[in-house]
């Protein structure tokens, strides 16, 4: 009960930080492109990993058949699906970021089934049809452009590959460091994204970037939103059921509208409302299940 407890907290934090993301992505995409900033984020989280990991004497070694899985974790989810992510929320905006990326306990309990044989159950089937129904009402309204629309499709699939790799993180041993294993999965990030980001370096205008929303965007994409909720989410998924676990996430689409409203004014409209509503039964359905 108390590693339920504290595993929700740990969900509920992660969620949050996430849903504030989407909020400090659409301010410094509009100087940094989305592929760039990811890999700038994991440039300045590596650092604050190892120093944490140093301070508290991490054990870092990860036995040879398990690098497999860090490496499928750095690339679907620190590669694909942030990038995903982040091109999605720079052609739409924060709250659809937020709600649409919140379908992804839904993905997480098809993946359950499919890698860790967890159990489907008819109130689990019904919460997928249900935030796929908010997610097709969200993306596919007349009243929104066809840029944004666009965007509705890359933050679908960063929802799908967020979900493939969440359950991936739940066959990790457990005897392994947290902090090993965030910092090697953003490594293979690194690695992977370097040959597309390097040669476009030049473009960037360091002028912008010397502007504290910007840098104040990078630190806290870095150190809190990577560095500190990936371990809080990793840790969180290792103590609860891999589906029940990801039902947390509907904290992020909350905080992600209500800031993307007071901060940058966005509008709400009813049709994100109605999605958004679709998107919470359906996860509801999975929390009140036993």
């Amino acid at each position: 009960m108390k590693n339920a407890l504290l595993g929700s907290l740990y969900l509920i934090l992660s969620s949050s930080i996430w849903g504030g993301m989407y909020v400090v992505v659409k301010v410094v995409v509009s100087v940094i492109p989305p592929l760039e900033l990811v890999w700038i984020r994991y440039l300045v989280a590596v650092p604050a990993l190892l120093m944490v990991g140093l301070a508290t004497r991490q054990n870092w070694q990860i036995r040879k058949p398990d690098f497999l899985i860090i490496i499928a974790i750095g690339i679907i989810g620190n590669a694909v699906s942030i990038v995903a992510q982040e091109t999605g929320t720079m052609l739409s905006s924060a709250q659809m970021g937020a709600i649409i990326t919140s379908t992804t306990p839904a993905f997480m309990v098809v993946f359950a089934r499919l890698l860790l044989k967890e159990r489907l159950t008819l109130k689990k089937g019904i919460s997928i049809c249900l935030a796929i129904l908010g997610v097709l009402l969200i993306v596919g309204v007349g009243q929104i452009s066809f840029t944004s629309k666009l965007g509705g499709v890359w933050l679908l699939a960063a929802a799908l590959t967020w979900a493939f790799m969440s359950v991936l993180v739940k066959r990790v041993p457990r005897d392994y460091s947290l902090i090993a294993v965030t910092t090697y999965s953003i490594l293979v990030a690194i690695t992977i994204l370097s040959p597309f980001v390097l040669p476009r370096l030049h473009v960037l205008n360091i002028a912008q970037l010397a502007d504290p929303k910007i840098w104040g965007g990078i630190l806290y994409l870095g150190i809190v939103s990577t560095a500190g909720a990936f371990l809080l989410w990793n840790r969180g998924l290792q103590m609860l059921n891999a589906s029940n676990g990801g039902m947390f996430f509907f904290f992020q689409p909350v905080v992600g509208t209500l800031l993307g409203w007071l901060v940058l004014e966005e509008s709400i409209r009813a049709t994100f409302w109605i999605g958004s509503i679709l998107i919470f039964m359906g996860v509801l359905l999975v929390i009140k299940e036993k």
